[in-house]
């Protein structure tokens, strides 16, 4: 065959199967359009379309070993969209919804910072009072500029409440209850709306039953959605670990990509390491039909899981550590019936590592929003850190310090001898020590700070002056930042600048030799104690106290962050001195008063006793006592307080408890005097 027939051939088989390819395209294109077009335009009119934002869940919290502490579990929230309802109905259904929420006994959020019940006060303590500020100004019922102070100080809230029963259309006639829901829900929709979100979250923790309900009894502006709440692994660390709520202050979040129902961390690490632990949030498009039931799903970007935080503290020692407070601080009021308060910090020397921060009384995280009310109320302020919070004189405790300013700046040597006369004659004031009428006789340095004599640190503190000592108090972190990532009290130094400062106070040379025993302004808290001692067993290196150890992916495969900070400060100590000032603290556990409690220490140790007292007439002291061990190889440093503890030796059986508690889990094998092997 020629090539031209050939290549006519071709060409009509070309077009044949072009025309077959038009022929099944125009016959789907009419079967879809005319034969069943009715049934898919039907179909298209059933389903409906639409992206979520899926919540990422938060990172993991575990202790310096891997424990788990708080980690996350899978619940159903409840979320009130308008756009569903007629905007006629909508108080109606809300009112619905509200009825089968207290029916069933489920709390819900209401964004209104007013009390519940008439009359209606603000309550800025619950809520977020600069959005009110916001929606007021907005609704040009308070003037530009005004602050949530002046708002309080100024418009009275029974006032606002009543303007809003109008703006949101509340009928007459509904009881207080019921209308006061009403106005809090209307007015959290209204306020989520002002930041670009129509919808509001109104539950989170709902069980299938009530998801049942809704979906049976036809809840219109109702979603049913899953989030994650924080799940606590441990009854410990109450103070330390904080817990998540809504977002209490949206222009704080607002340009870092929050939204408006997110829960961030409040207090506590949760709080310290909100940027961590916070995931990045998914999206997901949803087809469901016109019953609401999803029939297909795809993520269009995946949600990914906040980092892991792993914190310092060991959970195992830590919840030694609270319940050997706990009864310590039981014992002593089943004897006087004195309710007292008392704390605990353990840190790691050479690193800064909290290792353990007890205060007491505690609570619990996991019923924390069912207590709250109750705790709120205590007269104990169970949710105070005392550990971090804290600042109570120090008493002799801070006599260490004062030795090294004195031996350091050539006010005395190791070989200075003073001797006590028990009565101290400083211009026209008399101060005694505390054995008076008895005396110490003469002492050296090192014999000052095991008998803890008053007499030779006022001689001690008049030649070495105030500049001095405020200085060296400074270099060892008293009155100043520990660098620990939750909130903590800075306390004081005495001073004639931070006296002079006080209203009807002014300096007098006197508060020199009060300061120099740990009395007068001195204000030190626990962990700033325990760090000082720290420093001082570690041979004057300072080092920032923290929690955090290090940070994670979700998956635990690659670190993002490792702490590993430099010291904060150095403070020149020769050896000679050093030794000196330890040698007092070691033979107060070896020859001074508390020697038979420390009997049972499975290591040597060294210690310094307080008693600071809090004035007043036949007031009861506190007792402080601060200690470091092992001796000759320090590894950790505590600071132990309990309020109206009376003396500093009544502790030293409770630090004999925490040093043992630490060494006996770090090394079973070490075993001291007097401890029985099982």
């Amino acid at each position: 065959m020629d090539e031209p027939k050939k290549m006519r051939y071709r060409l009509l088989a070309l077009a044949a199967a072009f025309a077959a390819c038009l022929i099944v395209f125009f016959a789907t294109m009419f079967d879809a359009q005319i034969v069943h077009g009715a049934d898919y335009r039907s179909q298209s009119v059933r389903t409906n379309t639409s992206k979520e934002t899926v919540e990422a869940s938060r990172g993991v919290i575990t202790d310096r070993n891997g424990k788990v502490l708080v980690s996350n579990r899978a619940v159903y929230t409840l979320t009130l969209d308008p756009s569903l309802v007629a905007a006629e109905a909508l108080n109606d259904e809300l009112l619905r919804v509200v009825d089968l929420l207290e029916r069933e006994r489920v709390s819900w959020y209401d964004e209104l910072p007013m009390t519940r019940t008439a009359p209606y006060d603000y309550d800025f303590g619950v809520s977020r009072s600069g959005m009110l500020v916001k929606y007021l100004t907005g609704k040009k019922w308070i003037e530009d500029g005004m602050t949530a102070d002046e708002l309080r100080d100024g418009v009275s809230a029974q006032g606002i409440y009543e303007r809003m029963l109008g703006e949101f259309g509340v009928e007459a006639g509904l009881d207080a209850a019921r209308e006061r829901a009403l106005v809090g829900l209307r007015y959290s929709l209204a306020t989520a709306k002002l930041d670009g979100d129509g919808t509001f979250l109104l539950a989170r923790g709902v069980d299938v039953s009530l998801i049942s309900l809704l979906k049976d009894g036809g809840y219109g502006g109702v979603r049913v959605g899953t989030s994650t709440v924080r799940e606590y692994e441990t009854e410990a660390a109450a103070h330390l670990l904080g817990h998540v709520g809504k977002i209490q202050n949206w222009d704080d979040y607002r340009d870092k990509g929050y939204e408006w129902n997110d829960l961030v961390g409040i207090d506590g690490v949760e709080y310290a390491f909100e940027d961590y632990l916070r995931g990045t949030d998914g999206t997901r498009v949803v087809t469901t039909n016109e019953d609401g039931k999803v029939i297909s799903e795809l993520y269009s970007v995946e949600p990914k899981p906040g980092a892991n935080v792993a914190l310092t503290i060991d959970i195992d020692f830590q919840e030694q550590v609270e319940a050997i407070l706990s009864d310590a601080v039981s014992e002593m009021t089943a004897a006087d019936g004195i309710d007292r308060g008392a704390a605990a910090a353990v840190i790691r020397i050479g690193s800064g590592d909290a290792l353990a921060l007890a205060s007491y009384p505690t609570f619990s995280r996991k019923t924390f929003n069912q207590d709250f009310a109750a705790l709120n109320a205590d007269p104990m302020r169970p949710m105070f850190n005392r550990a971090t919070q804290w600042a109570f004189a120090p008493g002799s405790t801070f006599k260490p310090a004062v030795a090294v300013a004195a031996l350091e700046t050539g006010a005395i040597t190791t070989q200075t001898k003073i001797r006590d006369l028990g009565r101290y004659t400083y211009y026209d004031m008399v101060y005694h020590c505390w054995i008076w009428p008895g005396t110490h006789g003469l002492v050296n340095v090192t014999d000052a700070i095991t008998v803890s004599c008053n007499y030779f640190f006022y001689e001690v503190g008049k030649l070495t002056g105030i500049s001095t000592l405020d200085r060296y108090a400074a270099a060892f972190g008293l009155g100043q930042p520990t660098g620990i990532e939750i909130p903590e009290a800075l306390g004081t130094m005495t001073s004639p600048e931070y006296v002079n400062s006080l209203k009807g106070q002014y300096w007098t040379d006197g508060l020199t030799l009060q300061a120099a025993i740990g009395q007068a302004y001195d204000l030190f808290t626990p962990l700033q104690l325990a760090n000082y001692i720290a420093t001082l067993a570690g041979g004057g290196t300072r080092y920032n106290v923290h929690l955090l150890k290090d940070v994670s992916e979700f998956d635990g495969a690659a670190p993002i962050r490792v702490y590993d900070e430099p010291p904060a400060d150095v403070v020149s100590i020769s050896e000679e001195n050093l030794r000196a000032v330890l040698s007092g603290m070691r033979k107060l556990v070896t020859d001074g008063s508390v020697r038979r409690e420390f009997t049972d220490c499975v290591v040597d140790a060294a210690a310094k006793t307080g008693t600071a007292q809090t004035g007043g007439k036949g007031s009861i002291s506190n007792g402080v006592f601060v200690a470091f061990a092992p001796y000759d190889d320090p590894q950790v440093a505590l600071a132990l307080v309990i309020e109206k503890g009376n003396t500093g030796g009544a502790l030293a059986s409770t630090a004999v408890k925490i040093l043992n508690a630490y060494f006996t889990g770090a090394d079973p094998n070490v075993v001291g005097e007097n401890i029985l092997i099982k």
